[in-house]
């Protein structure tokens, strides 16, 4: 594999791919935020100080910017793009702010495939399940399994299905966490967390409910502020397809306030 790689954004997702990767050596990368540099250093790809110098060349961009930045990435970076340029947009956004990024990569001459990321990075790697969906998706594909991404599918020529697949599918798990962090609250609030957990446990059995709990809060306590804005995405989602969404605002408060809480991580074993 010989194709120059961009990555655009250095967070979690960005430094799982690179580390995983075998094409560190072509790949460079590039963070508004220049805290990120020693981690693009550690995980040894080209660190870059501007975006233009990051996508000089670039066949393949890996668009892992925070969800409130995606279209604005899209927007600011789509005239430095080399023509024809492949800009997989793997940020978690509503279909239509995918629309309106493709829009503004396809008007420069780059080709903009919608990729939705459906699990964690950790530990997945380059076994994480992605879904892709636009024009270039079955280029997109080929592109993607040659860096060695190993679980790769086409969902459709429509920029916004895969992820509407993914927004919508986040309305569940993202919200179960939030039912959960609210069910504990309550619970011990009560003084009957035990109880409560243990009566779960004869319902379903198939895992301790403790353990649930303790995996869903840990998550929104780390994760929380990324969720919560992914959970805003869902919300235009379901908006936008005529389904109001009362559930899934109370997800993105519940995600919100398990991240900015100082309180230390409820002890649920």
């Amino acid at each position: 594999m010989d194709r120059r790689i961009a990555l655009i954004g250095f967070g979690e997702a960005a430094a799982a791919f690179a580390v995983a990767g075998h094409w560190l050596e072509l790949a460079s990368a590039f963070d508004i935020d220049p805290l990120r540099k020693p981690a693009m250093v550690e995980a040894g790809v080209k660190v870059s100080d501007h975006a233009q110098a990051a996508l000089a060349d670039a066949e393949l961009i890996l668009s892992l910017v925070t969800a409130d930045q995606a279209l604005a990435a899209a927007k600011a970076y789509a005239p430095l793009l080399e023509k024809g340029a492949i800009w997989c947009d793997m940020n978690s956004v509503a279909p239509t702010t995918k629309r309106d990024a493709a829009h503004a990569i396809d008007a420069a001459g780059g080709r903009y495939v919608d990729v939705a990321v459906l699990a964690p990075v950790y530990p997945s790697g380059m076994k994480v399940p992605l879904l892709l969906s636009g024009a270039a998706s079955f280029d997109a594909c080929t592109a993607l399994v040659d860096c060695g991404f190993e679980h790769v599918r086409m969902v459709g020529d429509d920029v916004g299905k895969a992820s509407s697949i993914k927004m919508i599918r986040s309305v569940m798990v993202k919200g179960v966490e939030a039912l959960t962090d609210e069910m504990i609250a309550a619970a011990d609030a009560a003084g009957v967390r035990d109880e409560v957990l243990g009566s779960l446990d004869r319902s379903d059995p198939s895992q301790l409910w403790a353990e649930r709990a303790a995996y869903n809060i840990e998550r929104m306590k780390t994760h929380g502020t990324r969720r919560a804005s992914e959970m805003e995405e869902s919300v235009k989602t379901l908006a936008a397809l005529g389904v109001d969404p009362i559930m899934t605002r109370g997800t993105v408060v519940r995600q919100r306030g398990a991240a900015e809480s100082s309180k230390e991580p409820r002890d649920i074993a």
